[in-house]
């Protein structure tokens, strides 16, 4: 994507769990500031799972971040300089989330989204599949199903190894103990 001053656009990058979201976030992050493009980094202060002030991949890459516990702090923090603003864990955030992307790419920054688009159950998730629709760019991001081995583009959580009943919360955070990459065919959600 070629940088034009004072051009903004939205980059969503969604998926699975384990399907390296947050990996190619941290990447283009990294490729902006080698580009001495100035970089601010987001992620909600739900997510404490590796560590509170980074983006952390399940490989461990990581990159500095700022928790926020909502949109509007998010927004309220994004310095006038600043030309890149990343946000992983899309899904976590309410729904101000997705104006708040549309002010920054019409300010004239890029704004690169990361998160899940479905939940456990197969079902769009919180503000993603709204930033996806707006979006300039969108890649989708395949993991492996840990059953078959094919692409998997659903996350199974587990209670006690067993696939979670619907009537689950939503949110539950939680790594490899909790959720495993699943396809269309072996992913299960007992009613």
């Amino acid at each position: 994507m070629q940088r034009v001053q004072g051009m903004g656009w939205l980059e969503v990058i969604c998926g699975s769990m384990y399907s390296g979201k947050s990996e190619e976030l941290i990447r283009r992050v990294k490729r902006a500031k080698i580009g001495r493009l100035k970089v601010q980094v987001f992620k909600p202060k739900i997510d404490s799972r590796f560590n509170i002030v980074k983006v952390v991949t399940h490989n461990g890459d990581e990159a500095e971040a700022t928790a926020v516990p909502d949109s509007g702090v998010l927004f309220s923090l994004v310095e006038e300089d600043t030309q890149v603003v990343a946000i992983d864990e899309a899904q976590f955030f309410d729904k101000g989330i997705i104006d708040v992307c549309r002010r920054l790419a019409d300010g004239g920054k890029r704004v690169i989204v990361a998160g899940l688009d479905m939940d456990f159950r197969g079902q769009p998730f919180g503000p993603t599949p709204a930033l996806l629709a707006m979006a300039e760019y969108v890649d989708k991001l395949q993991a492996i199903c840990l059953k078959c081995g094919n692409p998997a583009n659903r996350t199974q959580r587990l209670v006690n190894g067993q696939p979670a009943k619907a009537s689950e919360p939503t949110i539950l955070i939680g790594a490899s103990e909790t959720y495993e990459a699943r396809c269309r065919h072996c992913h299960e959600v007992p009613w």
